[in-house]
Protein backbone atom coordinates (compact mmCIF):
# COMPACT_ATOMS: atom_id res chain seq x y z
CA UNK A 1 0.00 0.00 0.00
CA UNK A 2 1.32 3.42 -0.94
CA UNK A 3 0.00 6.59 0.68
CA UNK A 4 0.31 10.04 -0.85
CA UNK A 5 -0.46 12.99 1.42
CA UNK A 6 -1.04 16.54 0.28
CA UNK A 7 -2.76 19.77 1.22
CA UNK A 8 -0.42 21.29 3.78
CA UNK A 9 0.57 24.92 3.79
CA UNK A 10 0.82 28.16 5.72
CA UNK A 11 -2.29 29.58 7.34
CA UNK A 12 -3.07 32.18 9.99
CA UNK A 13 -4.43 31.19 13.36
CA UNK A 14 -8.17 30.62 13.13
CA UNK A 15 -7.94 29.55 9.52
CA UNK A 16 -8.62 26.21 7.85
CA UNK A 17 -6.81 23.64 5.76
CA UNK A 18 -7.83 20.30 4.29
CA UNK A 19 -5.33 17.50 3.99
CA UNK A 20 -5.85 14.56 1.69
CA UNK A 21 -4.31 11.11 1.61
CA UNK A 22 -4.75 8.85 -1.41
CA UNK A 23 -4.06 5.15 -1.10
CA UNK A 24 -2.90 2.90 -3.91
CA UNK A 25 -1.89 -0.70 -4.17
CA UNK A 26 -3.50 -3.55 -2.22
CA UNK A 27 -5.94 -1.63 -0.07
CA UNK A 28 -8.44 -3.47 2.07
CA UNK A 29 -11.79 -2.71 3.65
CA UNK A 30 -10.35 -3.88 6.97
CA UNK A 31 -7.88 -1.01 7.09
CA UNK A 32 -8.03 1.85 9.52
CA UNK A 33 -6.73 5.14 8.18
CA UNK A 34 -5.23 7.77 10.42
CA UNK A 35 -3.42 11.06 10.63
CA UNK A 36 -0.49 11.60 12.96
CA UNK A 37 1.62 14.70 13.35
CA UNK A 38 5.10 15.54 14.53
CA UNK A 39 6.66 18.85 15.44
CA UNK A 40 10.38 19.35 16.13
CA UNK A 41 9.85 19.50 19.87
CA UNK A 42 7.54 16.51 20.17
CA UNK A 43 7.29 12.85 19.32
CA UNK A 44 4.83 11.78 16.65
CA UNK A 45 1.31 11.93 18.01
CA UNK A 46 -2.09 10.64 17.00
CA UNK A 47 -4.54 13.12 15.52
CA UNK A 48 -7.52 11.23 14.09
CA UNK A 49 -8.53 7.92 12.54
CA UNK A 50 -11.39 6.47 10.51
CA UNK A 51 -12.45 2.93 9.72
CA UNK A 52 -12.29 2.22 6.02
CA UNK A 53 -15.38 0.00 6.00
CA UNK A 54 -17.55 1.33 8.83
CA UNK A 55 -16.39 4.97 9.01
CA UNK A 56 -16.02 4.96 12.80
CA UNK A 57 -13.91 7.92 13.84
CA UNK A 58 -11.54 8.67 16.69
CA UNK A 59 -9.90 11.96 17.61
CA UNK A 60 -7.20 13.19 19.91
CA UNK A 61 -8.65 15.41 22.63
CA UNK A 62 -6.58 18.32 21.36
CA UNK A 63 -8.40 18.40 18.00
CA UNK A 64 -11.94 17.33 18.91
CA UNK A 65 -14.49 19.80 17.64
CA UNK A 66 -11.99 21.42 15.27
CA UNK A 67 -10.81 18.61 12.98
CA UNK A 68 -12.93 16.18 10.99
CA UNK A 69 -11.66 13.01 9.33
CA UNK A 70 -13.59 11.44 6.49
CA UNK A 71 -13.04 8.99 3.66
CA UNK A 72 -14.25 8.25 0.16
CA UNK A 73 -13.95 4.56 -0.65
CA UNK A 74 -14.47 5.05 -4.38
CA UNK A 75 -11.59 7.53 -4.51
CA UNK A 76 -9.39 5.64 -2.01
CA UNK A 77 -8.94 8.95 -0.26
CA UNK A 78 -9.03 10.13 3.33
CA UNK A 79 -9.37 13.80 4.25
CA UNK A 80 -8.59 15.76 7.35
CA UNK A 81 -10.53 18.99 7.53
CA UNK A 82 -8.82 21.28 10.00
CA UNK A 83 -10.69 24.33 11.26
CA UNK A 84 -9.91 26.92 13.92
CA UNK A 85 -6.23 26.17 13.54
CA UNK A 86 -3.85 27.16 16.32
CA UNK A 87 -0.09 27.74 16.27
CA UNK A 88 0.34 24.56 18.30
CA UNK A 89 -1.13 22.60 15.37
CA UNK A 90 2.04 23.38 13.43
CA UNK A 91 3.66 20.07 12.49
CA UNK A 92 4.37 17.64 9.71
CA UNK A 93 1.21 15.61 9.22
CA UNK A 94 1.47 11.96 8.19
CA UNK A 95 -1.25 9.65 6.98
CA UNK A 96 -1.07 6.01 7.93
CA UNK A 97 -2.90 2.75 7.31
CA UNK A 98 -3.11 -0.43 9.30
CA UNK A 99 -5.19 -3.49 10.10
CA UNK A 100 -5.96 -4.03 13.76
CA UNK A 101 -8.93 -4.25 16.09
CA UNK A 102 -8.11 -1.91 18.97
CA UNK A 103 -5.89 0.94 20.14
CA UNK A 104 -6.44 3.13 17.13
CA UNK A 105 -4.09 5.80 18.46
CA UNK A 106 -1.12 3.46 18.76
CA UNK A 107 1.46 4.33 16.14
CA UNK A 108 2.94 0.83 15.93
CA UNK A 109 -0.44 -0.55 14.79
CA UNK A 110 0.00 1.22 11.45
CA UNK A 111 2.01 -0.58 8.80
CA UNK A 112 2.01 1.96 6.00
CA UNK A 113 2.93 5.63 6.09
CA UNK A 114 2.79 8.52 3.69
CA UNK A 115 5.61 11.00 3.20
CA UNK A 116 4.19 13.81 5.35
CA UNK A 117 2.92 17.28 4.56
CA UNK A 118 3.89 20.44 6.44
CA UNK A 119 1.24 22.50 8.19
CA UNK A 120 2.32 25.86 9.59
CA UNK A 121 -0.05 28.05 11.58
CA UNK A 122 1.10 31.59 12.22
CA UNK A 123 -0.09 33.63 15.20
Amino acid sequence: VQLQASGGGLVQAGGSLRLSCTASGRTSSSYKMAWFRQSPAKTREFVAAVGWSDSRTYYADSVKGRFTISRDIAKNTVWLQMNSLKPEDTAVYYCAAGRFTSKWATMTNYDYWGQGTQVTVSS
